[in-house]
């Protein structure tokens, strides 16, 4: 006979919490950096109590490098779906605009990435070593071919991705001052445009 008793309902309401922990630290932490926040602003944000945040966590570290981890999945996306066989191109602008389109619609995230960055990354050298760096080192590989190629004027790849991840994230990284300058003038639709015709002109060949 199994005496187990069904564990459906808990690992639901476990999943939930979980989610709600996340979500919350997300907004504490991309408002107050690492440092500045703490658990019992990310209890309140969740409306839930601090043991309660400790029985899913181990403590603000724990979070703050899941939070990390997941971000690293989303934020490396883009740059895995460039495509090796398209036109070099528009897989580049592609690219660019699908960085724009995730600072408009994930600015936490960027935010919290930068205030890693900005930190010395202490919590995220293991990623950025063994994920990011294949990743761009692979992509600066198949932008060099690009370039031998004549498909694209020549460009340092890595640079290349730098200015894009600058020009891109600052519309989500510093948010309140482009607000401020730009007034009640369309912020992303401009963004788009510029970006486009910007790299543009430095890439076609």
């Amino acid at each position: 006979m199994n005496d187990a008793q069904p564990v459906k309902k808990t690992s639901r309401i476990q999943l939930r919490n979980r989610k709600l922990i996340l979500e919350a630290a997300l907004e504490v932490f991309s408002q107050h950096g690492y440092r500045g926040a703490t658990l019992d602003q990310i209890a309140v944000e969740a409306g839930l109590s601090k043991p309660n945040i400790l029985y899913y966590f181990d403590g603000k570290e724990d979070i703050h490098v899941t939070l990390l981890n997941q971000l690293m999945d989303i934020w490396l996306a883009p740059l895995r779906e460039i495509d090796p066989q398209g036109d070099p191109l528009k897989e580049v602008l592609r690219y660019v605009q699908r960085k724009l389109e995730m600072s408009r619609d994930l600015p936490r995230e960027s935010r919290l990435f930068a205030n890693e960055v900005l930190q010395g990354a202490p919590r995220m050298v293991p990623h950025l070593e063994t994920v990011l760096k294949p990743l761009v080192d692979e992509t600066a590989t198949l932008i060099k071919r690009w370039v031998a190629a004549g498909k694209l004027a020549p460009v340092d790849p890595r640079h290349l991705l730098f200015s894009i991840w600058a020009t891109t994230q600052h519309y989500a990284d510093f948010d309140a001052q482009v607000q401020v300058l730009m007034g009640d003038a369309p912020v992303y639709e401009g963004a788009s445009a510029h970006l486009d015709r910007m790299f543009r002109r430095l890439l076609a060949p």
